[in-house]
């Protein structure tokens, strides 16, 4: 990776800053948002949960205790 020039390291650090400072912010707006969903539909019929491939065995989703598992 080059070297930044002064410049740019200004310009990184500024939009770091930035971002730092929004974070708490949106935080909250989605944490809002979140609550808000939950009072006006409390029962997703559409939900799918969030399926993680680091959870899953490579190969399918045979559980650790089952034929085809890697033990």
């Amino acid at each position: 990776m080059a070297q930044l020039t002064p410049e740019q390291r200004r310009t990184r650090d500024r939009v770091e800053r930035v971002i730092g400072l929004a974070a708490p912010v949106l935080n909250l707006v989605l944490a809002a948002g979140d609550r808000l969903s939950r009072i006006v539909e409390p029962e997703d019929s559409e939900y799918y949960p969030v399926r993680s491939s680091l959870l899953e065995p490579e190969g399918g989703t045979a559980k650790p205790d089952e034929p085809g598992s890697a033990r």
